[in-house]
């Protein structure tokens, strides 16, 4: 049986194949159950985004939403590619990927150009120095354009993911890629491996998947996932739903066979609960998992859902006929296994608008790599189609740009107090390395304040309340500190923190071998100041 690095215990059978496709109640999280005796804390900054960590707390879980940066979208059709004679004007990823590139130093974005136009449609490569606005450069692969990835001819692409690999030791397989496409012999994937993200190996074939598949790499597990569409039979009706296959070897296990891959993922019932009433379209049929990207963040896998609302396949000819782009939100989920996702929060992450005229009207697509780092700030790029086309006026595919939403890091989810004393007490856990205990919160107009309590719950003599120097400040990363004292002498042994709050909100906390605060964890997409996957 494998331990993964919170001490979660993995069955013999992994993954596992007994999850329930044929109904609408929510999906199990067994180690929100059954959660380790211990829990280890030595990799990453620790988030409240469910109860795992936490035995008891007096404080008011907020969920919060992503915000659309005001310079969005920040990438729009220009180029002739782009424009498509008019026909659905795009540019932007569907799926693709975005990345900061330690090397270069520089955002890179993989995206779509010109809608299933049929001539010279492909992938296409821009970059960013301050990861909100991407420009072009001409390249060498279609001389003149930006172009970085060709269907051969009569193939239209479909979905595609890049993903950046800094765990490879060949760096010929630094850049990955997935495409899927459809072809006059039949839709199929392929994947592909580069040096530098604009020259690409030769393709190898994955197994049959269906189009919005995708992948991502689970460091936590060292394994490559891929995320491939299906459709389960729930109230009558197929939905779209997701299987699961991880392996070892990107190009050389691509090729899942039957009975290879497991289902994994769907909406349920408390998806249902959050259908918007004026939905105009089918608003009665369930809403249904149309894509699903994941990255590590941190010291969780971070999950980016897709969810398509009142649709069966029938109405996307309901959209086509009335000129509106699909109504899909992006929800987030969380997971400490790497295959149970936790969403106790079901209300959208990053919503449509719904409204005319609107680049993010419909059908909002996450980014492989799903976010960035840029200092205080976690950055979501996403595209959104505006359903206008100017030569079909309005269309369901037409009007596909960019735009990039921000986040507070860690900002998922915080646990808020009031103006009254009160208090959340981890559960016992364990670090090994490290002496700094950091935390991210707002007490700007409070304070927050932690002590250490041993197996029976008893204050630890140096680490008490009145041990404490009380935090009062806003800072992503401050440090908490005991009069006399770090945390050098509690490594090894089984600890609670609970932490003590006023007016605050608390989002994370971590602890560091330094006064830098490096976390150890990871780091999602990336950003400026780190040098690969972790924050070391």
């Amino acid at each position: 049986m494998e331990m993964l690095h919170n001490n979660i215990q993995l069955p013999g059978q992994w993954p596992p194949d007994n999850m329930n496709s044929r109904t609408l109640e929510p999906l199990p999280v067994p180690y929100l159950d059954n959660p380790p005796e211990i829990i280890n804390i030595d990799t990453g900054r620790q988030l409240f985004v469910d109860d795992f960590l936490i035995e008891e707390s007096s404080l008011e879980r907020h969920f919060h939403e992503a915000e659309f940066h005001p310079d969005s979208p920040v990438l729009k059709p220009e180029t002739p590619l782009e424009v498509n004679s008019g026909f659905a004007p795009m540019a932007a990823p569907f799926n693709d990927g975005c990345w900061y590139d330690p090397q270069d130093k520089l955002f890179k974005l993989w995206y779509y150009a010109g809608w299933h136009s049929g001539i010279k449609e492909g992938t296409c490569l821009a970059v960013s120095e301050d990861g909100i606005h991407y420009y072009r450069r001409n390249l060498n692969v279609v001389p003149g354009t930006n172009q970085v990835i060709l269907p051969p001819s009569g193939w239209r692409r479909d979905g595609s993911v890049t993903w950046l690999d800094h765990e490879t030791e060949d760096p010929m397989q630094r850049w990955k890629t997935f495409h899927f496409y459809r072809t006059p012999a039949g839709d199929l994937a392929e994947v592909r491996a580069s040096r530098d993200g604009i020259h690409w190996s030769e393709p190898k074939r994955t197994g049959i998947c269906g189009d919005n598949s995708s992948f991502f790499y689970d460091p936590f597990r060292k394994k490559w996932v891929f995320s491939i569409r299906s459709k389960v039979k729930l109230t009558d009706r197929f939905r779209r739903a997701r299987r699961y296959y991880e392996c070892n070897d990107f190009l050389n296990e691509c090729h899942w066979g039957a009975g290879q891959d497991v289902f994994w993922q769907r909406c349920d019932m408390d998806d249902c609960m959050y259908c918007q009433p004026n939905v105009r379209y089918s608003p009665k049929l369930p809403p249904q998992l149309y894509d699903l990207n994941c990255v590590g963040y941190e010291s969780v896998m971070l999950g980016m859902f897709s969810i398509i609302k009142g649709f069966d396949e029938a109405d996307n000819e309901v959209c086509k006929q009335s000129g509106y782009p699909k109504h899909i939100d992006l929800h987030i989920g969380f997971s400490r296994d790497g295959f149970h996702y936790s969403r106790q929060n079901r209300q959208p992450f990053i919503k449509c608008s719904r409204s005319g005229g609107n680049w993010n009207r419909g059908y909002l697509h996450a980014t492989g790599g799903i976010c960035l780092i840029l200092g205080d700030k976690l950055l979501f790029p996403v595209s959104g189609w505006s359903g206008e086309s100017p030569v079909n006026g309005r269309y369901l595919y037409g009007g596909a740009s960019m735009g990039v939403a921000t986040l507070r890091r860690d900002g998922f989810v915080s646990l808020n107090a009031n103006w009254t004393l009160q208090s959340v007490t981890t559960r016992l856990v364990q670090f090994n390395t490290g002496s700094q205990l950091f935390i991210n919160a707002d007490a700007d107009e409070g304070y927050i304040m932690c002590e250490a309590l041993d197996c029976e719950g008893n204050p630890i003599n140096g680490y008490t309340l009145d041990d404490c120097i009380p935090a009062q400040s806003d800072s992503t990363k401050q440090r908490i500190r005991w009069i006399g004292a770090d945390l050098a002498p509690l490594a090894g042994k089984p600890v609670r923190f609970k932490f003590y709050l006023i007016s605050s909100a608390l989002y994370s906390f971590w602890i560091s071998q330094d006064e830098q605060g490096k976390s150890g964890g990871y780091l999602a997409a990336g950003g400026p100041g780190y040098k690969g996957a972790q924050d070391v």
